[in-house]
Order: structure tokens, then C-alpha cells, then sequence
């Protein structure tokens, strides 16, 4: 019998406090003095004046890691939360529009930074020990209101320095700018929130920022593969981490797109969907930014083979994922799932047939709460010219 999601919530939490408690508490001190990743964080909390620091880990050298999704694969759920809890999330409260001045120009400068970055945080009081656990975003560890900082040691990518000082460039093409540059995803969406791109600058709360950061580049890409010759067969794609299991379904038609999700709560299954034609999705989706995650995955694999597919993406959420550590989860677990080997189906209702088998949940169940027969039965517009 599977161990519920609750206990192993309380398991990982409880060894994180423990650990904490063997090594004297880094964190009960007023002061911290570590490399930064680097990394920085807006809050969403009493926005439009929102919390805005650095997150900042007790230990110098090469701390990278702490702070890349990218570099994640293979990573156990229980190591992912340690990388994020052992930072200390060091805050100002500032107003949206406010871009510009010291303490906002230093962190602007960390988020371009192409190595970690040594700072000392002097505290109003020793930061809280509560946990944040937020479903787009990755979790943090304590939080404290900074009374001073310094930051030493940084080296710009160019890219975006470039994209910063070109106040002339709207959001939407420095975000495309340096994705097209080879710029990190995550890296991006840093950027975006700590008010770095486009022409009218503001803050943006990091968990907006990267749902904002995947939908510009999505559209991009969505563009791209509708000049694309569609696929010739069915392909079924798998993967599974973190206790998250994806299968991916193309099939030849106009690009049309669905994922669909299931969890478990209290024992009680639960599902939520949403989907699209080539005009696009015109609401938030229901499935919020694993939405746009999993369908940039995809996107990125269309645009390198250079095919159109409907796409179908099934995400069964297993108890195992007890912790929430973002939506960056999603999409790197999409992007690893179309590098395996497909496998080539005759026909739609067989993929699907054994996109299903691969998990535990029945192609009825999926089909039941999903919309993708009416999409493939309807005509998208694009069909008409």
C-alpha cells in the first residue's frame, strides 16, 4: 500500500527541521553571509506594494544549483526541497512601479549575474522559519525583513545586460530576444519579475512571471509550427519524476492542444482540464501554469523537428508528489519525455489506448473530463486559409 502524500509531506519537512536542529539552526541569527545562486523573489503578497529580496544560502562557492530547475533531472523530490529550504529569503516592501534606485538596481544586477554571488544580509530580527509552499514557484525556507545588504562579485550575461539597457524593446521581445539568445527559461523569468524588460517596467510577482515568461514564448513557437507540414503517424511519448507521470500524444492534425490532469486527494480522484486550436486559449486555464509548461515542452519539440501535431498531454499526479515545487517540474519533465524513443501508433484511439495503460487511471476516465474529440471533430479557423 502506498504511503499517503501527507506523510511523506511531514517525513521530508520533519528530516529538513531535524537537520536544522543537528547544525544549531543556521538560520536563528540576524545576519547571513552566503553566495547567492543567483537568485531573486517577488512576492505577490499585498501587491501593489509586494516583498522583493534576494534568496541567499549559508555557504559560499558554487552554489548554482540551489536555484536552476534545468539542472534538476534525476534529482530526488526530498533533495529539491532541501536546495530551496536551505536559502534564506531576505525582503523590502516596494511598490510596483518603483524599477529604479539602490537596493532595486543591485538585485536587477544579481538576476543578470552569470555566477553565484557573495552577499551579506544583516536582518531587522531572525528570519521566520515558516515554510512557503506555492504550486508555480519552488519552495522557500525562512524569511527575513533586511535591515542592510551588500553584494560583491558580479559578472553580467550579455544578453541580458544587452536586453536590459534597451528601453526601447517591448517585454514580449526582450523575453523572445534572449530565449532565442540561449537564455535559461528560469533565468528569464527572473528577469521579467525583477522589472528588467520592455518599455513601461514594473515589478512583477514571480509566480505571474513565470506563467507570463512561458505564454510569450508559447505563442512564438505556436506561430512558427503552423507553417509546419503535419506529422505522418501517431507518436506516444512517457516519462515519470518526482511522482508526476506525463505521457504525450501527437497525432496528425492542425495544431489543436489538451492537457489534462489527475490527483489524488484524501483518496478521492480529481481531474482538470484545458485546451485549444490554433487561436489560442482566451481564459486562464483551470490547470493554471502547468498549463503553458507542459505545452512550451511540447512546442520546442515541434519547432526543432520542424512538424504541426495535435497534442495531447496526460499528467497523473501520484501521492508521492506531497511537496509542490513548482511548474518548472512540468515543463522539464515534458522536455525530457519527447528526447525518449516514441512509440508509433496506427491510429488516434490507439494512442491513446496506450498512453492510458501507462498509468493508472482508464482512457474512459481521461477521455471523460477532457475536450479534445470536439476540438478534432471541429474546424479551427486556420483551416480556412
Amino acid at each position: 500500500m502506498p504511503i499517503g502524500s501527507q506523510e511523506i509531506r511531514r517525513e521530508i519537512l520533519g528530516r529538513w527541521h531535524e537537520a536544522l536542529s543537528k547544525h544549531g539552526n543556521l538560520f536563528s541569527s540576524d545576519s547571513i553571509s552566503g553566495a547567492s545562486p543567483p537568485s531573486v523573489f517577488v512576492g505577490s503578497y499585498n501587491y501593489p506594494k509586494v516583498f522583493v529580496g534576494p534568496m541567499v544560502p549559508p555557504t559560499h562557492g558554487d552554489t548554482s544549483l540551489l536555484d536552476s530547475p534545468e539542472k534538476w533531472r534525476g534529482k530526488s523530490l526530498e533533495d529539491i526541497v532541501n536546495f530551496r529550504l536551505n536559502m534564506v529569503r531576505g525582503i523590502q516592501k516596494i511598490p510596483i512601479e518603483q524599477t529604479k534606485g539602490r537596493y532595486i538596481e543591485n538585485l536587477q544586477e544579481v538576476a543578470m549575474s552569470s555566477k553565484p554571488i557573495d552577499t551579506d544580509l544583516t536582518f531587522k530580527k531572525s528570519p521566520s522559519s515558516n515554510i512557503s509552499l506555492d504550486g508555480e514557484s519552488a519552495p522557500f525556507g525562512p524569511i527575513g525583513e533586511i535591515k542592510s545588504v551588500k553584494f560583491s562579485g558580479t559578472t553580467s550575461v550579455k544578453p541580458i545586460e544587452k536586453t536590459y539597457y534597451d528601453k526601447d524593446l517591448k517585454a514580449h521581445d526582450a523575453v523572445l530576444n534572449l530565449y532565442n539568445s540561449g537564455i535559461e527559461i528560469s533565468k528569464i523569468q527572473k528577469c521579467f519579475s525583477i522589472g528588467m524588460l520592455g518599455q513601461k517596467r514594473k515589478l512583477v510577482p514571480t509566480k505571474w512571471s513565470i506563467t507570463a515568461t512561458d505564454d510569450i514564448i508559447c505563442k512564438s513557437l505556436t506561430d512558427e509550427i503552423l507553417d509546419y507540414s503535419l506529422i505522418d503517424s501517431c507518436k506516444v511519448f512517457f516519462y515519470a519524476h518526482l511522482g508526476n507521470v506525463f505521457t504525450v500524444v501527437l497525432f496528425p492534425h492542425r495544431w489543436v492542444y489538451e492537457m489534462i490532469e489527475a490527483w489524488y486527494s484524501n483518496g478521492i480522484l480529481g481531474f482538470g482540464s484545458d485546451s485549444e486550436d490554433a487561436r489560442g486559449i482566451n481564459h486562464p486555464p483551470a490547470i493554471a501554469g502547468a498549463y503553458f509548461a507542459a505545452k512550451l515542452g511540447v512546442l520546442e519539440y515541434l519547432s526543432k523537428t520542424k512538424t504541426q501535431a495535435g497534442v495531447v498531454i496526460l499528467r497523473e499526479i501520484r501521492p508521492e508528489y506531497a511537496i509542490p515545487v513548482g511548474v518548472w517540474q512540468v515543463r522539464e519533465g515534458i522536455r525530457e519525455a519527447v528526447k525518449q524513443n516514441p512509440i508509433i501508433s496506427d491510429d488516434f484511439d490507439s494512442a491513446l489506448s496506450l498512453a492510458s495503460s501507462k498509468m493508472s487511471i482508464s482512457k474512459s476516465e481521461w477521455l471523460a473530463h477532457g475536450n479534445i474529440l470536439r476540438l478534432m471533430r471541429q474546424k479551427v479557423l486556420s483551416d480556412f486559409f
